[in-house]
């Protein structure tokens, strides 16, 4: 049986225009272009010197993004080796030496990881219900200053330490940016 691959295109930065694929998979939802647009709208189109999470990476297209608007390091952890396989071809594809992925449970990589993030992007499965304990471990992964992002099928209202600093809705997605209180 073949596998079936879909396409997005990334729509800013140094890769602008350039498609990637991905494999056709359960859970495996691209943030759409409209929302990818407003959230680097939000973040600023210029991401350089920023270091990136892009946990749940599935398609790739928030770290991609991310990348191809400058920041110096991105790392994708994502845990199913299909996906991993069609990351590590776009990664080659578009020559992204900043963009390092990770095949690994994503509770798991940052129960053992210890570095800190300037955007750490959070869109996990929405059956699975993992953004509030995901929530719970990040405060330590953010570096000064920075910004979750989370999409879900509904907005979360976050306890402390967090606040939400925007948030949209788009068709059938919610997305916020979080930022610690201060």
């Amino acid at each position: 049986m073949a596998l079936i691959q879909g396409k997005i295109r990334i729509i800013g930065g140094e890769w602008r225009r350039r498609i990637i694929s991905f494999p056709d998979r359960e859970d495996l939802r691209p943030t759409p272009d409209r929302v990818r647009e407003t959230v680097f709208n939000w973040l600023g189109q210029d991401l350089g010197g920023k270091v990136c999470l892009d946990l749940f990476a599935g398609s790739g297209a928030m770290g991609f993004e991310a990348a191809s608007r400058g920041a110096k390091h991105v790392v994708m952890v994502e845990s199913k080796p299909t996906i991993v396989s069609a990351l590590q071809v776009n990664v080659k594809k578009l020559k992204a030496a900043q963009v390092k992925l990770i095949r690994m449970d994503a509770i798991a990589f940052i129960m053992s990881d210890s570095r800190q993030f300037d955007v750490i992007f959070i869109d996990p499965p929405y059956r699975l219900g993992l953004t509030p304990k995901l929530l719970t471990l990040l405060p330590s992964h953010l570096a000064k200053d920075g910004l979750i992002y989370v999409e879900g099928e509904n907005y979360i209202l976050p306890d402390e330490p967090w606040q939400v600093w925007r948030a949209k809705q788009a068709g059938k997605v919610f997305f916020q940016l979080l930022k610690l209180s201060k």
